[in-house]
């Protein structure tokens, strides 16, 4: 099939989905809107993937730029006539497709595009509703985004679910069990932005580092809030029981999800979220806010805990109760957290699921 993928930035994500287009024999064209000065991914892009320049490309997405990105896309669309064209996220990718005519038209969701931005203002309303009725088809990787796409506008037949999932083999239980151990090493690699709710799990480490000298936290990436970080953990006193490591390889992400005996992730919005499979696949207890898509993947007392979303008290106890339990209970919660992904987030099985959606998309562009 030949087919545009259409995506903001190249991410770990979009390496995933284009290797494994590319491994399925697919003529892929990729289009990007954003142009950033260092990618998030340090992997090449797949050689069998035609990475496509075009006018739309740009270092800042500005809503005033869209008539201009509405034609350059129309334009790429004509030239390169593919059999259908995949993008999002829904609000910027996605609705360019949409507008510019781009038919069959597979919108993927990103999570955060539904839980968050989809409820911005008038705007982002009318783009997700827009976006979503003018769609062929959508896929999304959690339930909770599935439901928010419904209420959007788009038709519950033509939608399908599937957890992007992880590299099982790579993404695996260090050789020894983690426990008992002498020294609790915390992880948390999600992005150092407000959406994600680090600076919940900063507090709440500040706090328990001050009472007990047995944990240090392994904070991994960047972003915006990094000035903060760095305040409450001086001022808190425990600067040196925190590992910045900064931007992780993914060559090296995971021999860090091995070294770590708890994962955390404090997150307002999600989807499924892949840094919480590639956790569990790891044999890693989760300590995880509890919004939706979370819960799609964690129960307390069975692979991990779950905490009222942007409650440090609550994450602080959490935190204590976690490393008050006995260690063959630990090894208990990280084994049912292996199965988890076992049974659910494997990619490899999982990716299958976007094939049949390409086909469904197919069918109902050729109907109309």
């Amino acid at each position: 099939m030949r087919l545009i993928y259409f995506s903001f930035d190249y991410t770990p994500h979009d390496y995933r989905f284009l290797s494994s287009l590319a491994e399925s024999g697919h003529e892929v064209f990729y289009v990007r809107l954003h142009r950033p000065t260092r990618d998030l991914e340090d992997r090449s892009l797949p050689p069998a993937v035609e990475q496509v320049r075009w006018e739309g490309e740009a270092d800042t997405f500005r809503w005033q730029d869209l008539p201009q990105k509405i034609r350059a896309f129309r334009a790429l669309w004509r030239r390169i006539k593919p059999q259908l064209v995949h993008a999002g996220p829904i609000q910027t990718c996605a609705l360019i497709a949409a507008l510019a005519g781009a038919q069959p038209l597979l919108t993927m969701s990103w999570g955060f595009d539904l839980m968050q931005d989809a409820e911005r203002n008038a705007w982002w309303r009318w783009a997700t509703r827009y976006t979503l009725r003018h769609s062929t088809f959508f896929v999304s990787d959690a339930e909770v985004t599935r439901r928010k796409a419904i209420a959007f506008g788009m038709r519950a037949e033509r939608t399908l679910v599937f957890p992007w999932g992880v590299d099982l083999e790579r993404f695996a239980p260090p050789a020894r069990d983690r426990f008992p151990t002498e020294h609790y090493n915390l992880l948390c690699n999600r992005r150092w932005e407000p959406r994600y709710g680090v600076d919940v799990l900063v507090r709440a480490f500040v706090r328990l580092a001050r009472e007990r000298e047995d944990v240090s936290l392994l904070l991994l990436g960047s972003g915006s809030q990094a000035p903060l970080f760095h305040r409450l953990l001086r001022e808190g006193g425990v600067w040196d029981r925190v590992h910045m490591p900064g931007h992780i390889s993914q060559n090296e992400l995971p021999s860090w999800y091995r070294r770590a005996h708890l994962f955390i992730s404090p997150s307002h919005v999600d989807g499924s979220s892949v840094s919480l499979m590639e956790a569990l696949a790891c044999g890693l207890p989760v300590i995880v806010s509890d919004i939706p898509a979370n819960r799609e993947w964690v129960e307390t007392g069975k692979n991990g805990w779950l905490f009222p979303d942007g409650d440090e008290e609550a994450l602080y106890q959490t935190l204590r109760q976690a490393l008050t339990t006995p260690p063959s209970r630990l090894s208990e919660l990280g084994q049912a957290g292996r199965l988890t992904a076992e049974s659910r987030a494997d990619w490899r099985k999982n990716f299958a699921t976007l094939l049949q959606a390409y086909e469904l998309t197919l069918a109902y562009g050729k109907n109309g």
